[in-house]
């Protein structure tokens, strides 16, 4: 079977007890060419996390949590293929960059499809199952933050309907000064 083929994965939210392979698949993204520009995280920092950091990860963002929920395509055998995470961020305080969180919106954070499955269309499955949970939940928008120098995330993101809003996100400790937000309107 070809690696393109949608019937070769199925998408879905983790389970609190499949922390492993939550730990796998993001140390494998922080392996990637551009994790430099794609995660405000080093390899050796995740990999230097104790067990129970990568349990109470799962956890916060499995099957049934409100505040975020992690999507994964899982492959043949039970491989996950990619990943993304939609993180609830309710209206009225400011977020981590410092800006008014106007109203209710969602996040996406730590997309990742590994290299193979690239271009075969699990990005936007991925991106299709995240922002239906969000829709679901109660979100207004979703947002997401991308490095000016990650091209081909931001193509993906395009792909899947985001716009960027103009919006320019102080950057703090990673490659460069600011990375853009890129909007999706409900």
């Amino acid at each position: 079977m070809s690696a393109s083929a949608p019937g070769d994965y199925v998408i879905r939210s983790i389970r609190a007890d499949e922390w492993p392979a939550v730990k796998e698949l993001r140390l494998r993204a922080l392996r990637d060419p551009v994790a430099d520009l794609a995660y405000l995280e080093t390899y050796d920092d995740a990999a230097a996390r104790p067990d129970s950091f990568w349990r109470e990860r799962a956890a916060r963002g499995a099957e049934g949590a409100s505040g975020a929920q992690q999507i994964v395509a899982e492959g043949p055998g039970g491989l996950w293929l990619g990943t993304l995470t939609v993180v609830v961020e309710e209206a009225g305080p400011t977020d981590w960059a410092g800006f008014p969180v106007e109203r209710r919106q969602g996040h996406v954070v730590g997309v990742f499809v590994r290299a193979e499955w690239r271009g075969s269309g699990l990005t936007k499955a991925l991106f299709d199952a995240g922002l239906g949970w969000a829709w679901a939940n109660g979100v207004e928008r979703v947002r997401l933050i991308v490095h000016p120098d990650n091209g081909r995330a931001q193509g993906a993101y395009l792909k899947a309907g985001f716009v960027p809003s103009g919006r320019r996100v102080p950057l703090v400790g990673g490659p460069g000064d600011h990375e853009l937000e890129y909007v999706l309107e409900r």
